[in-house]
């Protein structure tokens, strides 16, 4: 026979006899706590008060049958998975079906063999039993995990405290390592490491030039005797701090040890902007220091150096740094001199420079290329703006922004303005000719300073107009502003004559200078042309704010147009169509181009 497992077991059947027999059965084969229930409502009170190991469920019943019973405990989360076993006189398929649908595990005719009943009772209980330790075994095994979740993540906790240590530590002996003690600026490990860095941009790129100024106090050790070493490092930090006023953040300036100082300033355009920096710091050594009781006065030597592609090693640059400083020491101190092969390199490119332009003009290397202007209101070019560039044999391309100042400076930039007023003017000549361009088609040319104030600039002018047979109405001359307000009587002799022969009169770059409404309205000049830096902020959000909308607004009062030079995107295309521009161009429209790319320009006629 067999011997059932201690359970607590639920019979439930509405013929009393059948639940004699069945609890006298299963009470002698077990320990098993057998409870009776002889009609479904009984049956649900019982299982809800005591939830049994196992039931075993008659069908057929008044009121509540079996079927019911057995689904009312299964919509119950408590009642849900207690197993049933259905026994009833029920034999067909049908009958059985549906047992099993409603989550029945098994399923026994009567009459009904007692052995039977016994073993598939035994083997719902065992399964139980087994359910049962299996949900305990996954309780524990969470527990477990949680528990090691949380051990994991004490040590988590544990070790990001420790990499924020370590960081702080790391912190600390980077501190110490590259930063000064005393004054709290990088030191010289520190700055010869940034000044490495400015090397290797040297050696990347020709061009490119920084500057070291070796600064050393002057009379620092009398201070430091007659006042005391505590004295003389509070002096240091004042100085470094008054110091740090004068530097730009992209600027490094170190203590490389006792009273000298260095700044390193990366990207310099030329040795003009530390010569500034320098007698900067020198006028701020006029003002005492305020050292406790005291007002201490000391002055400072500057040495100058100017980085370039000939420096290969940082400790070149400040030997020849503190060369110069010690060379204003001698010189009788409180003064800046500046590293005399620097200079003397610095003065050597712009004689080679001057040298290679003039030979340029005559070697044809200088070439025009033509950038569109175009009509914001048709979208059709209206003009082309005429752009000097400079194809050096060796070189190569060499930048308008190196060459056109040492030009100026030399006053090469009359002739080379002169031949490009008439290369421009003979050009639109060919186009007029070849039909590319109508009769309101326009070429627009820089002035520069130089050749706007030169005696015979109208006569010149003339004279070109003349030659190439090209009406003064399609010749626009832009000036700067900045140019206008150097030599205003001057000027507006020259703009006045110029104006009488209809030639257009164009301010360049508006919005970068002075941009005063008196002047505007004192020369006689048709359009202003808006600065790309401006275009480049236009966006939806500025459209009706800043000074774009108020300069276009300001020339339409005074009868000008408007041309918004670099426009690079079709938003800031939309927005200044929106503001009412008249004209505009940018690599959006194109790029500056050669005379055969323009001509393949005009041909096509686009339309934007």
């Amino acid at each position: 026979m067999n011997h059932l497992p201690a359970a607590d077991i639920l019979i439930v059947d509405d013929t009393p006899e059948n639940l004699r027999l069945l609890s006298v059965m299963l009470s002698k084969q077990s320990d098993c706590v057998v409870r009776k229930a002889l009609s479904g409502q009984a049956a649900l009170v019982a299982a809800q008060t005591v939830i049994p190991d196992l039931i075993l469920l008659d069908i057929m019943m008044p009121d509540m049958d079996g079927y019911q019973v057995c689904q009312h405990l299964k919509s119950v989360p408590a009642t849900a998975d207690i197993p049933i076993i259905f026994l009833s006189a029920l034999n067909e398929t049908f009958d059985k079906v549906k047992a099993f649908q409603l989550g029945a595990v098994d399923y026994i005719t009567k009459p009904f063999q007692f052995e039977e009943v016994l073993t598939r009772v035994q083997t719902q209980l065992m399964l139980g039993q087994r359910s049962r330790d299996i949900r305990q075994l996954n309780a524990e095994l969470e527990k477990r995990v949680e528990e090691r979740t949380r051990q994991l993540e004490d040590l988590n906790r544990e070790l990001i405290q420790e990499i924020i240590e370590r960081k702080r530590v790391q912190s600390q002996l980077l501190e110490m390592a590259f930063y000064d003690a005393l004054t709290g600026l990088p030191n010289r490990s520190l700055f010869i490491d940034r000044l490495n860095k400015e090397i290797k941009h040297t050696s990347c790129n020709s061009s490119y030039l920084f500057a070291v100024l070796f600064l050393d106090c002057d009379r620092f050790k009398v201070i430091n005797d007659s006042l005391g070493h505590l004295v003389g490092d509070e002096l240091l930090i004042a100085i470094a701090q008054r110091l740090q006023h004068y530097v730009k953040q992209t600027d490094t300036i170190a203590r490389l040890g006792g009273d000298e100082f260095a700044i390193l300033m990366p990207n310099v355009p030329n040795l003009d902007s530390a010569i500034q920096l320098a007698q900067m710091l020198l006028d701020m050594f006029a003002s005492p220091f305020e050292i406790r009781q005291w007002q201490v006065f000391t002055g400072a030597s500057v040495g100058i150096v100017l980085g370039h592609a000939g420096y290969t090693k940082s400790e070149h640059v400040l030997r020849d740094a503190d060369t110069a400083m010690y060379r204003a020491k001698a010189l009788g101190k409180a003064q800046y001199q500046v590293f005399d092969t620097a200079m003397h390199e610095a003065v050597l490119r712009l004689l080679q420079l001057e040298t290679d332009m003039r030979r340029a003009l005559e070697a044809q290397e200088f070439v025009l290329h033509y950038q569109p202007i175009v009509s914001l209101t048709t979208g059709h070019i209206t003009g082309l703006e005429a752009l000097l560039r400079w194809q050096h044999p060796q070189q190569g391309f060499i930048s308008p922004i190196e060459f056109i100042p040492i030009a100026e400076e030399t006053g090469l930039i009359l002739s080379i303005g002169e031949w490009v007023i008439r290369t421009a003017c003979q050009q639109l000549r060919n186009w007029q000719q070849q039909g590319l361009v109508d009769q309101r088609f326009s070429v627009s040319i820089n002035l520069s300073a130089r050749q706007f104030v030169q005696t015979n600039l109208i006569q010149q002018i003339d004279q070109i107009l003349f030659e190439t047979q090209i009406s003064p109405f399609h010749l626009k001359l832009e000036i700067t502003e900045s140019n206008i307000m150097n030599n205003t009587k001057l000027v507006t002799s020259i703009l006045k004559q110029l104006k009488k022969r209809r030639i257009h009169l164009s301010i360049d770059d508006f919005g970068t200078g002075y941009s005063s409404l008196s002047y505007l309205q004192a020369f006689p000049a048709d359009s202003l042309k808006i600065d790309r830096s401006f275009i480049q902020r236009l966006t939806k959000s500025s459209v009706n704010s800043g000074l774009i909308p108020a300069i276009i607004s300001i020339a339409r009062a005074m009868q000008m147009s408007v041309v918004a030079e670099g426009i690079e995107t079709l938003e800031q295309l939309t927005l200044l169509k929106h503001l009412n521009c008249e004209l505009g161009q940018g690599y959006l429209f194109s790029a500056p181009l050669s005379i055969a790319e323009t001509n393949e320009l005009l041909i096509k006629n686009p339309c934007w």
